[in-house]
């Protein structure tokens, strides 16, 4: 089943570390969304039915109620969505208003991703972020009043000069608020954000590796023992509260990606929007797709299998490659068999614990050049 993906780029302000397409031009909401419920319209499905629906950015959450209104009566008008259909918005935690939770059940939405990232109001600050610490919880406090129970509230850790006790206690707090999903991910330095020229000019320090290795163990130990099952990389869920939108990135089944930037999937076939606003708007109104479309060699289908599926706890299945991929994959993994990163399950090769903290170096080298 599909998935649909519609990407809101607005940001009131820019965190530090970001390196998703996003703009803080909030006078262009209206016309964007007009131009998203347009660019549907004229694309239509690609699949028979949509299972999953997932508004992410930027920040889906400054969008208002109407706004939000028009795009999914034109999602549920012009695509086939299931009627269990998992339907997820982003929000930030400060966008969560009473007057905003109390729009949500005329909506259907399901499923909230909230970005908490920590607990700390001073590296709330140093993000750039725009909420505080205390707001996470008063959030959570009225989706639940808002029928929402299933929220998901991402972390950070690996913060310039952060203990492992400080990250201990940002997990803690994140188990008090009683969530289905916990999301979790080292700070990176991607060039060209405000975070990267901070690394540059010496105003920031990346922890060593063996303290975030710590901390990612510490996580994955905390989360198990309140329940949650580690169900890939960076995520952990409580029972049957996977996220499914995600985890159809990860199998590698259709999705449609609607918006500025957003990227498609199917089969053989991958499509992007143009990653600028006013470019997009205008070609809508122009009655054409800003997008560029790439047909995947057997060699890419290859390695973006490898790289999606070994992210899992299902890890990477090898009845789906062929002889001679598996051959392959076989013969460059023995030595991380011997080492322990790698183990055989049946038919799968999945990461050993040992081996998840250096995934990316397992899954680079699986691949073929």
């Amino acid at each position: 089943m599909a998935g649909l993906y519609v990407h809101i780029p607005f940001c009131s302000s820019r965190c530090v570390y970001c390196g998703f397409y996003s703009t803080t031009s909030l006078s262009q909401r209206q016309r964007y969304v007009d131009a998203l419920c347009h660019e549907m319209e004229m694309r239509g499905p690609e699949q028979p039915s949509v299972a999953t629906v997932y508004l992410g950015g930027g920040t889906p959450s400054q969008l208002s109620a109407p706004q939000l209104k028009q795009l999914f009566d034109a999602i549920y008008n012009i695509y086939n969505v299931e009627e269990d259909a998992e339907v997820t918005l982003e929000c930030n935690p400060d966008d969560v208003t009473d007057e905003f939770a109390g729009e949500l059940p005329s909506l259907p939405v399901n499923r909230v991703s909230m970005g908490a990232q920590t607990f700390s109001d001073a590296r709330l600050q140093f993000l750039h972020r725009r909420h505080s610490a205390g707001m996470v919880a008063e959030a959570v406090r009225r989706l639940r009043q808002a029928g929402i129970d299933n929220v998901s509230v991402d972390l950070m850790y690996g913060f310039p000069g952060e203990t492992l006790t400080e990250w201990q206690q940002d997990i803690e707090s994140a188990l008090a608020l009683n969530v289905e999903h916990l999301s979790a991910y080292a700070l990176s330095y991607e060039e060209g954000t405000p975070l990267w020229q901070l690394l540059q000019r010496g105003l920031a320090e990346e922890l060593d590796d063996e303290l975030q290795r710590q901390m990612y163990y510490t996580l994955i130990d905390h989360l198990e023992a309140a329940g949650f099952e580690h169900y890939e990389l960076s995520n952990f869920a409580r029972q049957g509260r996977r996220s499914r939108h995600n985890s159809a990135y990860w199998n590698h089944t259709p999705y449609q990606g609607i918006g500025a930037a957003a990227h498609s999937l199917c089969g053989n076939r991958r499509q992007w929007n143009i990653d600028h606003l006013q470019h997009y708007m205008q070609a809508i109104e122009e009655g054409r797709v800003p997008a560029e479309e790439e047909v995947l060699d057997r060699d890419t289908l290859y390695n973006e299998r490898v790289m999606t599926a070994l992210r899992t706890r299902q890890g990477l299945p090898l009845q789906l490659l062929s002889d001679e991929e598996r051959n392959y994959c076989l013969r460059v993994a023995a030595k991380y068999f011997d080492c322990g990163w790698l183990r055989r399950d049946a038919d799968r090769l999945c990461l050993t614990r040992d081996g998840l903290f250096v995934s990316d170096r397992v899954m680079s080298d699986l691949m073929k050049a």
